[in-house]
């Protein structure tokens, strides 16, 4: 939501907040209030006025008379107050869904103690408090439910306006931004010229959404920019969990971590330092089969290149507290990202490009970090069909999407899932080739000798008998038999 804020910020930003008009639904007043069951109402009333009112923040003020707007101090100390044995804080973060980021900030102005309540706008869905969700009407605070159109009007506005149009932070100078965001690797990655002065670097990000005019004065860094270009994630609070986890493991399981590291940068700017970090953990390979024999990683260095973008664009940013996640086991690679795919896994590798975060996946295209056809999991499949590894595999929880690249295991000793799981993605890869999968296709797949076709004729009775493959025409023998995916 914000950058860290200094005494002098926060003092200008309540000199701001005093002369707003005093109907403003987005921001409240008190003195020496400090109800917690009130302070709750107050922050999903708020939350949810600043998404209706376009801000990508409200705020709660102690110390300050509201009709006159005067200073003259308040005994409320956030940091001293409890609900039973219970830090404020946690426990009003407990009681709200989603959990919005919120931070209180006590500070002394004219010599008198104020309090600033800084609140994160509703982003995805309304905030409720206690399994209620509050609304400002001018001055005072209702139930939502109460007043139908500003909840009509609210779920119009989440349904409008994507992610990446939001701001990041609000109203920073032009040496903010310069300082926040990593310029000259906007320019560097597009093969463009810096130029020689500050106006023409920031018409270029404003040109490219980056940043946008505030109202208020300065600039807005949008969360295209911020989620592209940080320098640091962590300046910019609600982004801070999209940073990418990667994780490396002892063995097949969880319980015993060799290294973890969670990224710092923006996504475009710190891709090849990303890319370059996973490469470094993979164990290495010998490759016997089709390619060379040679010392390779584990796992294709194109693979998993289409593959960790495709997290990071293809996630759903308003979950919050989870970002994309890479972990490598010794005999598996899983690369997660929150959210659930907007097309069936099955349908990965033929369906058009779809993407819930249009304008991240257009700029990612443009820096050739992804297709631009696709999603790329034609040459993921593709690649782990080459090295004869195991097909990739899709995965969906309820709230996340995993693909997982499988260590080089010979086909004695694939599950019968393994052997049917890619049969089908092999249907898949020859049908967006115009080409049919036959026995011979298959054997060369799996490397299987022509002497031993029974294999591959009882792999693909088993698809076929999974549904997963049909015979493209029924009165040819097996021996000259052609395949296609079940959707075909």
């Amino acid at each position: 939501m914000t950058v860290d804020r200094t005494t002098e910020y926060l003092r200008g930003l309540l000199k701001e907040l005093y002369t707003l008009p005093k109907e403003t639904e987005w921001v409240e007043f008190k003195l020496n209030y400090d109800d917690p069951q009130e302070i709750g109402e107050y922050i999903s009333a708020l939350s949810n006025s600043a998404a209706l009112s376009g801000k990508a923040s409200a705020y709660l003020v102690w110390g300050v008379k509201n009709d006159t707007r005067d200073i003259i101090g308040t005994t409320f100390k956030p940091s001293v107050v409890k609900k039973g044995n219970e830090e404020l804080e946690n426990w009003l973060l407990r009681l709200l869904s989603p959990r919005i980021h919120f931070h209180f900030y006590e500070l002394d102005v004219n010599s008198v103690p104020v309090v600033l309540l800084e609140i994160a706008r509703a982003s995805n869905k309304p905030v409720q408090f206690q399994g209620y969700e509050f609304i400002r009407i001018g001055s005072y605070k209702k139930r939502l439910k109460d007043f139908p159109e500003k909840e009509r009007e609210l779920w119009r506005i989440f349904d409008q306006i994507p992610f990446e149009d939001l701001p990041a932070t609000e109203h920073v100078s032009d040496e903010d931004v310069l300082k926040l965001l990593d310029y000259p690797a906007y320019f560097d990655l597009l093969g463009l010229g810096l130029p020689t002065d500050r106006s023409g670097i920031l018409q270029r990000l404003v040109d490219d959404d980056m940043i946008s005019d505030c109202s208020a004065g300065g600039w807005d860094i949008t969360n295209l920019g911020a989620i592209l270009f940080a320098k640091r994630l962590d300046d910019f609070k609600h982004l801070k969990r999209k940073a990418v986890r990667v994780i490396l493991y002892k063995d097949k399981s969880r319980q015993e971590t060799i290294r973890e590291q969670i990224g710092t940068r923006g996504y475009a700017s710190g891709f090849e330092g990303l890319i370059g970090f996973i490469n470094n953990l993979l164990p290495v390979n010998e490759v016997i089969g089709k390619a060379l024999r040679k010392k390779v990683p584990m796992y294709p260095e194109i693979a998993v290149r289409e593959l960790v973008p495709n997290a990071l664009i293809h996630q759903d940013f308003f979950i919050r507290g989870t970002g994309p996640m890479i972990e490598i086991f010794s005999d598996r690679m899983e690369i997660t990202n929150p959210g659930v795919p907007l097309v069936k896994t099955e349908r990965f590798l033929d369906s058009p490009p779809k993407s819930r975060n249009e304008a991240l996946a257009s700029f990612m295209r443009r820096i050739g970090v992804c297709e631009e056809r696709g999603s790329g999991v034609d040459k993921v499949v593709f690649q782990t069909e080459f090295y004869q590894l195991p097909a990739p595999a899709f995965e969906v929880s309820d709230e996340h999407t995993r693909a997982v690249l499988f260590a080089h295991k010979p086909l004695k000793n694939m599950s019968k899932e393994d052997k049917i799981r890619a049969c089908y993605l092999h249907s898949c890869l020859k049908y967006v080739k115009r080409e049919f999968m036959t026995n011979s296709s298959l054997r060369e797949r799996f490397g299987i000798e022509e002497r031993n076709s029974a294999i591959a004729s009882r792999i693909i009775k088993e698809t076929i008998d999974k549904g997963f493959v049909k015979s493209y025409e029924d009165h040819m023998s097996k021996k000259y038999a052609k395949y296609v995916p079940f959707w075909a």
